[in-house]
C-alpha cells in the first residue's frame, strides 16, 4: 500500500492553472491586465464582459474627452481583446466568452469608423474558407471573427468553396495567410489540391488548416500546410508571419503539437 503524506496528496492530479484559479477569479485576473488609462480601461472591461452597449458607451466617453476615433482601435479596443486572448490562452476563460468579446470588439471598431472619414490601417489580409464539399462553417466563422478582432482584414469565401475559387482569391488578394477548415474527412483532400495549385502559380502563402477532419500529419504532408489545433491560433499564425516572415518550416517548428 502506498504511503502518502497529506501534503504529498495535495500536489497529485492538479489540473493545469488550478493554482491560478484559486488565487484569482477571471474578473480579478482581467483587472490586472486592463490599460491604466481609466477611459481605455472602461472600453477594455466592456469588451471582456462582452457587452456591446457598454463598449459604445465607453467609446463615447473617450470621444467626448477628445480621443481620436481611429487611435481608439489601437489604444482601447485591441488592448481589450488582448486581455481576453491572454485569459483564454491561460485557460481562465473559454471560447464562448472569446466569441462574445470579439463581437463586442468588432461592434466598437464599426462604431469608431462612423466617427471619422479616416480608414483604419489593417495588419494585412487573410483569406478564409471551408473546404469544397463541406458545409460546416462554425469553425471558419470563429476563425474569421477572431482574425478581424485582432486587426486583420478577412476575405471570407464561405463554405463549400471550389478549389479554383480559393486559388483565384489568393492571387487577387495577395494575403498574409490562407485558412481552411474541414469537418468531413471526404472533403479534406481539397486542401492538397489548393496547395498544389498555389505552388503551380508560385503563390507560396502559408495555408493554415484545421477542423475535425484533419490532423498535423496530414496538413504537413503538403508543402504550404500549417496545422492549427484551435481556432484562436489563426491570429497567432498571422502575427508570427508579420514578425518573422512566411517560412513554413519555422512556423511548423514554432507551432508543433507532438
Amino acid at each position: 500500500m502506498l504511503d502518502f503524506k497529506k501534503e504529498d496528496i495535495a500536489t497529485i492530479l492538479v489540473r493545469y492553472n488550478v493554482a491560478m484559479e484559486k488565487a484569482l477569479t477571471p474578473d480579478e485576473a482581467a483587472e490586472q491586465l486592463y490599460p491604466k488609462d481609466a477611459l481605455f480601461k472602461a472600453v477594455a472591461k466592456a469588451i471582456y464582459e462582452g457587452e456591446e452597449d457598454d463598449v459604445i458607451e465607453a467609446l463615447d466617453a473617450c470621444l467626448k474627452s477628445g480621443k481620436d476615433p481611429i487611435k481608439l482601435i489601437d489604444e482601447a479596443l485591441l488592448p481589450g481583446m488582448a486581455v481576453v486572448s491572454n485569459l483564454y490562452d491561460q485557460g481562465i476563460i473559454f471560447l464562448p466568452n472569446v466569441m462574445m468579446s470579439a463581437d463586442a470588439m468588432l461592434e466598437g471598431i464599426d462604431y469608431c469608423k462612423t466617427k471619422t472619414k479616416e480608414v483604419p490601417k489593417s495588419k494585412g489580409t487573410i483569406v478564409c474558407h471551408v473546404a469544397e464539399g463541406d458545409v460546416h462553417d462554425i469553425g471558419k466563422n470563429i476563425v474569421a471573427a477572431l482574425l478581424r478582432a485582432d486587426g486583420f482584414s478577412v476575405v471570407d469565401l464561405g463554405r463549400d468553396v471550389p478549389v479554383d475559387e480559393v486559388v483565384a482569391a489568393a492571387a487577387k488578394e495577395k494575403p498574409v495567410m490562407i485558412t481552411g477548415t474541414a469537418l468531413m474527412t471526404t472533403t479534406m483532400y481539397a486542401f492538397k489540391e489548393v496547395n498544389d495549385k498555389l505552388v503551380e502559380k508560385g503563390l507560396k502563402i502559408p495555408f493554415a488548416c484545421g477542423g475535425g477532419a484533419v490532423n498535423q500529419e496530414f496538413v504537413e504532408s503538403y508543402s504550404l500546410g500549417v496545422y492549427g489545433e484551435e481556432a484562436s491560433e489563426a491570429a497567432k499564425f498571422a502575427n508570427y508571419i508579420l514578425k518573422n516572415g512566411a517560412d513554413i518550416g519555422k512556423m511548423r517548428n514554432e507551432f508543433h503539437y507532438h
